[in-house]
């Protein structure tokens, strides 16, 4: 089978250009999940908390039992929301 001069060029172009490709993993690799993490750690105010066993100060039963039916009720009758077209115009 007679190959042309085109193939000749094209198929170890192809081949060199994929292992080119394969090239860029390992630095992909080591830096994947840096950005988050640094996020992570950027919004952790203690990162010895997990440490600390004392109990944390807070709402009391009562209290919080109140905020929280007041929280399920908010969601069982919903405020009317006003047409966000009529802003601004009288009636």
């Amino acid at each position: 089978m007679p190959t042309t001069p085109l193939v000749r060029l094209l198929v170890p172009s192809l081949l060199a250009a994929s292992l080119a490709a394969c090239s860029l993993s390992p630095r992909v690799d080591r830096q994947f999940g840096s950005s988050m993490k640094l996020a992570q750690a950027q919004q952790t105010l203690n990162p010895q908390a997990r440490n600390n066993r004392s109990p944390v100060n807070g709402l009391d039963a009562q209290a919080a039992r109140s905020a929280y039916e007041s929280y399920q009720r908010s969601y069982a009758q919903p405020e009317q929301q006003q047409n966000s077209f009529a802003i601004g115009v009288s009636k």
